[in-house]
């Protein structure tokens, strides 16, 4: 036994290993010798369990802690109670409930520890040298508790105990140091908690001194520096002393070299380091700095067990490394990680833990991120849900309820920005002013929240136009920026915003001082933020309108050149994300258009090129259309369009607007473009890639679309592919005029305008529509909607007729009125123009925008010699040109007269549809679904078999997530976005007679993501549809007629007859004298 122990001891003394392993093995050889009755059998036991927790904390090897609580059980056991040793064998017990709670995070042991360590208490005599040590050890168990629950009394409890513990022991005491720094734990906890600077003062001074009492070569020096790091880091993180963050990272980086490989500890300590090597990135902003934070929290998750109950904080502190690197350089990847590691600590945390607060909280910023970047409205509902859980769960005396008081408010104000609810806004500033309240002003977070308290009275200001609301944002933005060190990351930022207020109040005033002030501080962010940070654009994005405002006062063309300079770097850097690229071409070239023409195509073709990368196609289709929502890229558009058709040649407008129109429709239409003439493996794996991302949507998109864009490359290297993929130059989209002209109809609030591309071969021709505005076109879609928006098949025509059971004439009159004015002010002015150049009739197609889209041009002439039809962009007809037929003509025929769905009315004319139907077209040439044949199943099997489709069933829009629009089947639904993601290698031409099919989100309106544009793009070259649900008794005379002419001459009906055919059977229609509501619904789209 004493050769163990002489091991032992100098394993203490040392942490030398061999001594440890020969201790437990020299015990461990004593205790098996002794007999089961022998009076030192407990001490013996006592001694073996002892050595073996010191090699469990050593090694981390959870058996050796079962093991040792094994053998303490025993020996207490053993023990009778009026032992002299009792007390301290209850002792040694407790402590490895304490090992084993803070390892697995069990509170039952974490209870039992604090009973066993109150009854060793208990047990010590008031005069026992061994008081301090269990007083010590009970102060440990209520520190865990305090930890785990966050119950204040047992901080205080922890405290009481710790000092009663110091004050027991000698000066010249061996565990002197260790009790000093345990009470200084508590100190650090009670600052923590409710942030008294005088706690984390005498945190500090404990810390300083058991250092001082260890010996260098002592095994607890290590933890001990790392402790008193812990407290410098404290005291910067308060008062913001780069003196304090440097000694932290010292001491931390000593604490490490000093932990051996294998120890137990070197997990944390390494994490430890992290959050130091973060403190200072976020201090000065050097990149190393941050890689470094990431790569010691990574060597840290990866040393930590996973039934560890810190992994969860190591796997946060982890998180924030990414969240951090996210915000500086921009990349998603970083950003996806972060939301992954907080999600896992947060499952990890149990729910009574104190630190399930902070860790929601973590997790909520990563979806505010997230929300700013991509624009999902379902991102900020989450970061809002998380930080009010936060909120609630922060006690009020906590030191970090400020916070999250500012950071509920930062959500608050994302929402309020995106939906414009006035008391999001409110709700936000007054939780800004609680956070600035409750922030101590030596705190260094002081800044940071007075200039987020700024921002909310910059948005009410900018909502409202209160002066006191911009008065109070210049003030409490110079506030923030006097309380920042020179030499911190956020100083530029700071500035910046200061600049925006002084903006504010020269555009409000006119004080020319303002103006220099706001054009000193922007020159200073700029001057301060390194070129590879991701917010670079948006600073020189900011200095850019002090210059411009400069102009405009002055009228230097030295600040016009700094200008364009400012603005074309913005949208260079390679760091910034694509949504501040974006935005600054988009500046850039509104400025341009005022003041310098010449520059005006250059920044629109800059702004619409990053198109690609804004609406990354590895997003599901639905984050892509919150981003079309969020960025208003229907607005740009039509504002670079307008702006371009007087400053530049057509032919360049053009281009700028087909990049513009219907992009995640572009997109999916690429997924399937031809690759004809490349060699067959490139060929073979583009469409293989391809189809990934149609079949299987996001699941693993980043690594498919990576893949995708390296082959792309190289298929570019390839003779005759230099251009695949980029966007189409004129003089490719002008041959979607080759077989008629197109029209496209551009609306803009300050002027509304048509293109014509007449044919390949001749240059575009404009058409100013002088007497249309766009709060005219509004008028009528408005007059459109409520004319038509509550007609739905299957109800009987008098109450179906226009929406109205009253006022019959007067809606007819408003149609009417309509019609004629669509006809006098636009659809006549074109006919004219095509006259002019020689063009009397035959194909014709309309590509409108904006808030043309929807209104029943085709309706328009008294009569006509032109067959109408509607495309959503250039390219979707140069796709439907270039697309082989299959040459498999059988027509797939669906008829559903009920469903189960809610509100759905019975078809009755289905039934006539389809005999109608198949009396036209010969059987083999027909493949009918009627009934509860038409399951979902049965409909997609039709879809990928069958060239031609007619869907006689119920179909509904969805206006809020467009790609959920769906036809309503035989107990089932097919929705928009399975028939997009499908392989349709024969389809040709769909015919939809289902409900509004040809109706798209009115909030999205150049997407075409009604059900028609959504069979385009799934691989149909024409589709026939109808922009509010058709008659009954009309479905099937115009079937019989459309499908009559289609398959004249018997098996070989031809795609590009669809049109014709429609014109045939509505004009069949409209010759017997029916009203509106039976032939103007139905268009063509397509080819």
């Amino acid at each position: 036994m004493q050769l163990g122990q002489a091991f032992q001891s100098r394993y203490n003394k040392s942490g030398n290993l061999d001594d440890l392993q020969a201790a437990v093995q020299a015990i461990q050889a004593v205790v098996d010798l002794t007999p089961e009755g022998h009076p030192d059998k407990a001490g013996r036991l006592q001694k073996l369990a002892v050595s073996i927790i010191h090699r469990y904390r050593r090694l981390g090897n959870l058996q050796d802690l079962e093991a040792a609580l094994q053998y303490f059980q025993e020996a207490v056991k053993l023990t009778p109670e009026d032992h002299s040793n009792k007390a301290g064998r209850l002792q040694s017990l407790a402590v490895s409930f304490t090992e084993r709670y803070q390892r697995l995070g069990n509170l039952q042991d974490l209870e039992a520890a604090l009973q066993y360590d109150q009854e060793a208490v208990k047990l010590t005599p008031e005069d026992h040298s061994d008081k301090a040590g269990r007083l010590y050890n009970l102060a440990v168990s209520f520190t865990d508790r305090y930890r785990r629950l966050g119950n204040l009394q047992d901080l205080e409890a922890a405290l009481q105990y710790n000092q009663e513990a110091v004050k027991l022991t000698p000066e010249d005491h061996s565990k002197e140091a260790g009790r000093l720094q345990n009470l200084a734990v508590s100190f650090t906890d009670r600052y923590q908690r409710l942030g008294n600077l005088q706690d984390l003062e005498a945190a500090l001074q404990y810390k300083q001194e058991a250092v001082k009492l260890t010996p260098e070569d002592h095994s607890d020096k290590a933890g001990r520096l790392q402790s008193l790091a812990v407290s410098l880091t404290d005291r910067y993180q308060r008062l913001g002393n780069l003196q304090d963050l440097e000694a932290a990272l010292q001491y931390k980086q000593e604490a490490v070299k000093l932990t051996p490989e294998d120890h137990s500890r070197k997990a944390g300590r390494l994490q430890s380091l992290a959050v130091s090597f973060t403190d200072r990135y976020r201090r000065l902003g050097n990149l190393q700095d941050l890689e470094a934070a990431l790569q010691y929290n990574q060597e840290a998750v990866k040393l930590t067990p996973e039934d560890h109950s810190r992994k969860a904080g190591r796997l946060q502190s982890l998180a924030v490394s990414f969240t951090d690197r996210y915000r500086r350089l921009g990349n998603l990847q970083d950003l996806e990680a972060a939301l992954q590691y907080k999600q896992e600590a947060v499952k990890l945390t149990p729910e009574d833990h104190s630190g399930k607060a902070g860790r929601l909280q973590n997790l909520a910023v990563s979806f505010t991120d997230r929300y700013r970047r991509l624009g999902n409205l379902q991102d900020l509902e989450a970061a809002l849900q998380y930080k009010q859980e936060a909120v609630k769960l922060t006690p009020e005396d906590h030191s970090d309820k400020a916070g999250r008081l500012q950071n509920l408010a930062v959500s608050l104000t994302d929402r309020y920005r995106r939906l414009g609810n006035l008391q999001d806004l409110e709700a936000a500033l007054q939780y800004f002013q609680e956070a600035v309240k409750l922030t101590p002003e030596d705190h260094s977070r002081k800044a940071g929240r007075l200039q987020s308290l700024a921002i909310s009275f910059t948005d009410r200001y900018w909502r409202l136009g209160n002066l006191q609301d911009l008065e109070a944002a210049l003030q409490y933005n110079q506030e923030a920026v006097k309380l920042t060190p020179e030499d911190h990351s956020d100083k530029a930022g700071r500035l910046q915003n200061l600049a925006v207020s002084f903006t504010d109040r020269y555009q409000r005033l006119g004080n020319l001082q303002d103006l220099e002030a706001a054009l000193q501080y922007n020159q200073e962010a700029v001057k301060l933020t390194p070129e590879d940070h991701s917010d670079k654009a948006g600073r020189l994005q900011s200095l850019a309108v002090s210059l411009a405002d400069h102009y405009r006062r002055f009228q230097n063309p030295r600040d016009l050149q700094d200008i364009h300079k400012y603005y074309r770097l913005s949208f260079q850097i390679i760091s910034s994300t694509p949504e501040s690229s974006w935005q600054a071409a988009l500046h850039w070239g509104t400025f341009a258009a005022q003041f310098s023409p010449t520059y005006c195509i250059t920044a629109y073709v800059a702004a619409f090129s990053l198109l690609p990368e804004l609406l990354w196609i590895g997003h599901s289709i639905s984050v892509r259309h919150n981003l079309l929502h969020t960025l208003d890229i229907s607005k740009a558009t039509s504002t670079a369009v307008k702006t371009c058709i007087n400053l530049s040649p057509l032919t360049s407008t053009v281009e700028i607007l087909e990049q513009g129109l219907a992009t995640t429709f572009q997109q999916m239409l690429q997924l399937k473009t031809a690759v004809d003439g490349l060699p067959d493996e490139q060929a073979q794996k583009f469409k293989e890639l391809s189809m990934k991302l149609y079949t299987e949507g996001s699941d693993d998109s980043m690594n498919i679309v990576n893949q995708r864009n390296d082959l792309i490359k190289e298929i570019r290297k390839q003779p005759g592919f230099q251009f695949f993929l980029l966007p189409k130059a004129y003089s490719a989209l002008c041959q979607a005029a080759q077989q008629g002209p197109v029209v496209i109809l551009n609306s803009h609030k300050q002027s509304c305008d048509g293109i014509i591309i007449l044919n390949p071969t001749s240059d575009p021709v404009h058409v100013a529509f002088s007497n249309v505005t766009l709060d005219l076109l509004h008028s009528h879609s408005v007059v459109l909607k409520g004319l038509c928006g509550h007609r739905v098949r299957g109800q009987s025509a008098s109450s179906r007729l226009f929406g109205y059971k009253e006022g019959l004439l007067s809606s007819k009159e408003k149609f009417a009125n309509m019609l004629d004015w669509l006809w006098t002010h636009i659809v006549e002015l074109v006919y004219k123009t095509l006259k002019s150049h020689g063009i009397y009739g035959g194909r014709l197609w309309w590509l409108p925008t904006g808030a043309f889209t929807g209104l029943p041009l085709h309706a328009c002439p008294p009569s006509d010699h032109f067959i109408h039809s509607y495309t959503a962009t250039l390219g979707s007809l140069l796709e439907a040109y270039n697309k082989p037929s299959r040459g498999v003509n059988k027509l797939g025929v669906v008829g559903v007269t009920q469903t189960d769905s809610e509100g759905a009315n019975y078809l009755k004319g289905v039934g006539l549809e389809v005999e109608s139907i198949l009396s036209t077209v010969q059987k083999p040439y027909v493949s009918c679904l009627q009934g509860a044949q038409a399951t979902v199943d049965g409909v997609k099997t039709q879809l990928q078999n069958c060239s031609w489709l007619h869907l006689a069933c119920h179909g509904t829009q969805d206006l809020i997530e467009p790609t959920k629009s769906r036809l309503l089947l035989y107990e089932g639904n097919l929705e928009l976005e399975t028939i997009l993601r499908m392989p349709l290698q024969n389809a040709e031409v769909v015919f939809l007679a289902a409900c509004q099919t040809a109706m798209g989100d009115s909030e999205l309106v150049n997407e075409s993501f009604h059900l028609g544009g959504g069979f385009i793009a799934a691989g149909f070259r024409g589709a026939i549809g109808t922009l509010w649900s058709m008659q009954d008794q009309d479905g099937p005379l115009v079937a019989k007629a459309v499908y009559s002419y289609l398959f004249r001459n018997g098996s070989q009906p031809q795609a590009t007859d669809a049109a014709e055919a429609l014109h045939l059977a509505v004009k069949e229609l409209r010759a017997r004298n029916l009203s509106y509501e039976h032939w103007v619904p139905f268009i063509h789209m397509g080819i």
